[in-house]
């Protein structure tokens, strides 16, 4: 049996933007120092703020330390300097296959059409270069340039020939919500060519994210980021989207589980014959999947809405709330889940909704 990984990173370097094409090299990406007293470097594109780039070994340490379990990954493996290293670093983690998604893209989105196409094609493109050279165990998912929807039904038909397992998406895209028309033809074609949308925490809406930014301490992030993704799954839901797609999968990345039961009954109450009125099919019928972490309460949430559609990952490369690097080794133990379990949450589950 094969363990995957649902949710790692690629923390992105000067040397992603090598692979943008000559033509596109004038929207680069730009690398500059820290701010005040942070060490952390930021990405500056199209003169605007593009979020945190990198983290030091120093950072992860202490890190680790303070939260108790093992967040340190490499720099080498973690910014793709060392892809052998990464297969390597994988097999003492007793994982076979890594999902991949990106850093750089969480907290920003481009304002014009072609900066954003020009930054997504050069990204997917170097994920491509590293799939390429990993024996098929670094899937990756697909950044389309939303703001141009020919060019993101373009990226997402070249990046499904070169390893792409899913379509990386935010809760909140700029002014729109996930369930908004305008998506349909990204959809449809994500169906027909048999990948799923990943609904990672993130927040691409400028003034949403400056606003939230302001009160860190009152827990930004967790607005921004977390609950944007909460209220993607809820809307995509309510307003039928997985029904109109009948053979589209939907994933729920790093944002944790245990809003589910929430979600569901509210979900309940506002359509009271949503999946016959049993609320425990809704995620089952809809083909929808959310990573669990460590710390939650696994065995009431397959009693819940059962043993189909979780998943884990580790969020390897980052040094934050949701990383774990010994998620799934840590998932087996303690006794809180059954092997059949286990087994499905980190082989049967992702392998089904990744297409694996």
């Amino acid at each position: 049996m094969q363990t995957i990984d649902s949710d790692t990173h690629v923390i992105e370097t000067e040397r992603t933007w090598d692979f943008m094409e000559p033509g596109d090299r004038k929207y680069r990406p730009v690398l500059v120092g820290s701010r005040g007293d942070s060490p952390i470097e930021y990405w500056i594109v199209d003169g605007g703020f593009w979020g945190a780039a990198r983290f030091s070994d120093r950072d992860f340490k202490k890190l680790s330390h303070l939260a108790g379990r093992d967040m340190e990954a490499p720099r080498e493996t973690r910014e793709m300097d060392d892809i052998q290293r990464r297969l390597q670093h994988m097999d003492e983690l007793g994982v076979d296959i890594q999902v991949l998604y990106p850093s750089i893209f969480i907290m920003a989105g481009a304002t014009r059409p072609e900066v954003d196409v020009a930054v997504c094609r050069g990204y997917n493109r170097w994920l491509a270069h590293i799939w390429s050279q990993s024996t098929d165990r670094l899937p990756w998912v697909c950044v389309p340039p939303l703001l141009s929807m020919p060019d993101s039904l373009d990226e997402l038909r070249w990046s499904r020939e070169r390893g792409a397992v899913g379509v990386f998406m935010r809760g909140v895209e700029g002014q729109r919500l996930l369930h908004d028309p305008y998506f349909f033809p990204l959809y449809e074609e994500a169906q027909r060519l048999d990948l799923p949308i990943t609904v990672h925490i993130g927040n691409s809406n400028p003034d949403m994210t400056a606003m939230l930014a302001q009160h860190s301490e009152g827990g930004g992030t967790f607005w921004s980021l977390r609950l944007a993704l909460v209220g993607a799954f809820h809307a995509l839901v309510l307003s039928g989207v997985p029904e109109r797609f009948p053979r589209l999968r939907f994933g729920f990345i790093e944002g944790a589980s245990q809003w589910i039961p929430y979600v569901l009954n509210d979900l309940q109450r506002r359509r009271p014959g949503l999946c016959g009125g049993v609320i425990s099919d809704i995620l089952r019928a809809n083909r929808l999947y959310v990573t669990c972490q460590t710390n939650e309460d696994i065995a009431y949430l397959t009693n819940l809405i059962g043993e189909g559609n979780l998943l884990i990952g580790t969020d390897y490369g980052h040094n934050d709330s949701a990383s774990e690097l010994t998620a799934l080794r840590n998932l087996r133990g303690g006794g809180r889940i059954t092997p059949e379990q286990y087994r499905k949450i980190t082989h049967d589950n992702p392998k089904t909704f990744y297409g694996l």
